[in-house]
Parts: structure tokens; C-alpha cells; sequence
């Protein structure tokens, strides 16, 4: 495989581009910096085929990155490979306002060919070559220039090894069939809606009790606000204020500002200054949250009681086996959630009784609750099995039991001793 110089000039960038447009897939990775800033700062990308592979620097003056991206996320003709992608995919949408697509993360193809939840890259790269990673540039400041070779030399390796893995886990994907389990992971993956940094939203990641829309309505504002007050200032949203803290002034607001001195997580200095002013205006501002808005009422049967958490247990140990059974990681076929609301009584919208994760692991699970399906051990190992088979093999043996008994009483009673004595008898009577 050919590896390029750091490419830093648009058209040594264009040239590279306009071969891989013909590829049949290209393999992407990025260094980025995003401890101090809201948003993620790329100071690295990362590209590869089968043939070729090149760092670019996007720091480089006058370089035009439109040639790397057209190519991401406008060509519908080249796979685009990530591993662990979920980062590198949202660095480009905030770049373009787009994903990549077709996209292919072999993070999440080993979820179905092994057992690995969330393998890493230096042990994937173990496991598939048998070449140990220098792992001394992981936590590199990217952002530094010039970049060292060893660096450099660190991030191609990132796209070079990945080249090589993809054929061989597509490979394995064709024997074991199990491809189209993918087929909605990515796209999942490469949804835009996941990337999507809509303030008005914000607050639906934040964890609240209860469904008042005076609360949540608050607690949308404030969420919003949030967001506005670190997109503005480009640091981390927790650094304004973490997610428990505006929860907390949500469905306990301060009725002054003086008070913001008194909430667990903001500093004294808000009581009077500009930051705990604009607080305390989206506070009084706040509307509640209308009923369209409101989040979905708790399923039926749900949250679980005593019985029910011991159920949802089951389910989770059922889960286990049957992923060892098929060698599949346990998280691409349920979530726990869905298996607490299957526990709970919930038959409705969950992914494990739909499509593939239905007769892969839904059945079984749905007959677990419903009294279908028991567990045994056998051989000394944990094995799940159907009642009626438990039935049936119970007849068998009270069956060979039976014949066991009629043997027994042949045994006992048609003797040598007895048959001499039945053989005597019959000839006194002639």
C-alpha cells in the first residue's frame, strides 16, 4: 500500500480524491479536540483503500477541504468504513450538514459475528492481524504543530490496518449469514437526526421525574438556554451548568437571583452577575410544556415491582445464553430496557419482537414470561428448553419407569426355582 505525505495543498488533496471516487470502499478515521470546546475541533483526517492511504491536515493554510468531503457524504458509490464511528460521523455532519453514506462500522459488525460489546481498535487490530499498536500518540495534542512522524505515522495506521480487517469480517459476515442484521444498525448510524444540535430538544436528554409541563417546561427553557450560553462562549455545555443542577432548578426554580447562591452547582458569583441574570430571565420567560411535548406515559405494567425485576433478571440471564449459544454480543440483541417493559407487561414497539431480533431472541424471551420456557442444566452447563420438551421427556421416563417395573416383576417372580415348580405342577395335573 502506497502511503502519501501529510497532504496539506488542495491539489495534492483533489488528486488523491478523484482516485478514490473509484473505489470500492474507502476507510475513514479523524484526531480531533474537544476537552475545552462546545464544538469538536478536527486537527486530523484520515482516509484509505486497498491501495493507497494519506493523513490530511485540515490546519493547513489555504487548504480547501470540499474535494474529502464531496466525496464522504455526496458519493453513494464508495462504502465509507469507520470503526467506532459515532464521533468521526458527527464532525463531518457539523462540517457539511450531512453523514457519510453508505456507511460501515466494524465496531458494530463484530457485535454479530463474537461476542465483543464494544471492541477497541488496538485489540480488533490484534485479534484480526496479530500486530500490537504503539499506543504512546493516542492521547496526543492534536492540535499542535508541526505534527511529529511518529504521529502521523500512528494515525495512518488508524485507515492501513482497517483496510485489511474489512474484507476479512465481511467475510465472516457472509458465512454466518447475519449481514442483514447490519443492515438497520447503519443506517441508524448514518442518521443526520442523531447528529443534530437543536437547542429547542436539548432538555429531552436530561433525565426528569414526573410529566408536569410547568417543570419540563422550565427545564426546556433552561436546557436551551444552556446550549445558547456554550455555543456562544465554545466551551463544554457542562462547564455552564450540569444536567442535575437544571433539573433541580426546573422543579425547585429560585425565586430570586440572590438564591442562585443556595443551588448545589453553580457558583456564589451568579447571584449577581450577568450569566445568573439571563438565568433567572429564561426562568420567569418559561411557558409550560405543551401536551404535544409531553413525554410518553409510562408503559403499562411498568416501572417493575419485586416480581417483575426478578423477571426482567431471567430475561437477562436468557439473554446471556443465548448469545454464547450464536457467539453475538448480548447488546446487539436487546437492551435492557426493553427487556424490563417485555417483564413489565409491554408487547408494543420493542425492537427485540420485531424483524430479525424476534426469531434470533424475542421468542424465546416472550415465552420465558409467559410460562413457555424454563431452564435446565445439562452436562453442567445453563441451557434453556421449552416446557412441553420438559413434559415429554418426563413421560419418557415415567414410561421406561414402567417398563422398568414390569422387568423388575418378571425378575421376581418367573425365577428358575418358580419355573420348576410350574413345570412340576404341570405334570402332577397330566
Amino acid at each position: 500500500m502506497k502511503i502519501h505525505k501529510l497532504i496539506t495543498t488542495t491539489e495534492a488533496l483533489t488528486d488523491i480524491c478523484s482516485r478514490l471516487a473509484h473505489a470500492d470502499f474507502i476507510c475513514v478515521d479523524t484526531e480531533f479536540m474537544r476537552e475545552n470546546t462546545y464544538w469538536p475541533e478536527l486537527c486530523l483526517i484520515q482516509i484509505a483503500d486497498n491501495k493507497e492511504a494519506a493523513a490530511i491536515d485540515p490546519l493547513a493554510p489555504g487548504l480547501d477541504m470540499k474535494p474529502l468531503l464531496d466525496l464522504l457524504v455526496d458519493n453513494e458509490d464508495v462504502l465509507k468504513i469507520f470503526h467506532a464511528g459515532g464521533q468521526d460521523v458527527e464532525i463531518i455532519y457539523n462540517l457539511t450538514g450531512k453523514t457519510p453514506h453508505p456507511i460501515f462500522d466494524t465496531q458494530i459488525a463484530m457485535m454479530a459475528i463474537s461476542q465483543n460489546e464494544q471492541i477497541g481498535y488496538s485489540n480488533l487490530v490484534e485479534a484480526w492481524l496479530g500486530l500490537t499498536i504503539d499506543k504512546g500518540a493516542r492521547f496526543t495534542d492534536w492540535g499542535r504543530r508541526p505534527l511529529t512522524e511518529r504521529q502521523i505515522e500512528y494515525a495512518i495506521g488508524d485507515v492501513t490496518h482497517l483496510a485489511k480487517i474489512f474484507p476479512k469480517v465481511v467475510a465472516r459476515l457472509r458465512k454466518t449469514g447475519r449481514g442483514p442484521w447490519l443492515d438497520a444498525e447503519m443506517e441508524k448510524l448514518a442518521d443526520p437526526a442523531n447528529y443534530r444540535n437543536d437547542p429547542g430538544t436539548a432538555w429531552q436528554k436530561i433525565k426528569a421525574a414526573g410529566r408536569n409541563p410547568v417543570v419540563l417546561g422550565r427545564l426546556k427553557a433552561l436546557a436551551a438556554w444552556r446550549e445558547a450560553e456554550a455555543q456562544g462562549k465554545n466551551i463544554p455545555r457542562g462547564r455552564i451548568a450540569r444536567d442535575e443542577t437544571l433539573a433541580d432548578i426546573a422543579s425547585h426554580p429560585p425565586k430570586t437571583q440572590a438564591d442562585l447562591a443556595k443551588v448545589r452547582g453553580l457558583s456564589a458569583g451568579w447571584k449577581d452577575n450577568d450569566i445568573g441574570r439571563r438565568l433567572m430571565a429564561t426562568l420567569e420567560a418559561a411557558p409550560p410544556l405543551p401536551d404535544s411535548e409531553l413525554p410518553a406515559k409510562t408503559p403499562r405494567g411498568a416501572p417493575l415491582g419485586k416480581e417483575g425485576a426478578l423477571v426482567a433478571d431471567l430475561l437477562k440471564l436468557l439473554l446471556k445464553i443465548r448469545a454464547r449459544e450464536i457467539d453475538a454480543a448480548s447488546r446487539l440483541l436487546a437492551r435492557s430496557d426493553d427487556l424490563e417493559l417485555l417483564a413489565a407487561g409491554v408487547r408494543k414497539n420493542l425492537p427485540i419482537l420485531e424483524g430479525w431480533r424476534y426469531g434470533v431472541f424475542g421468542k424465546d424471551a416472550l415465552d420465558l414470561v409467559e410460562g413457555k420456557l424454563a431452564f435446565a442444566v445439562v452436562k453442567g452447563r445453563l441451557r434453556m428448553t421449552h416446557v412441553d420438551d420438559i413434559h415429554d421427556e418426563m413421560r419418557e421416563q415415567d414410561s421406561a419407569r414402567v417398563d422398568d417395573d414390569d422387568m423388575l416383576h418378571f425378575a421376581e417372580t418367573d425365577t428358575p426355582e418358580a419355573l420348576e415348580t410350574e413345570s412340576e405342577d404341570t405334570d402332577s395335573e397330566a
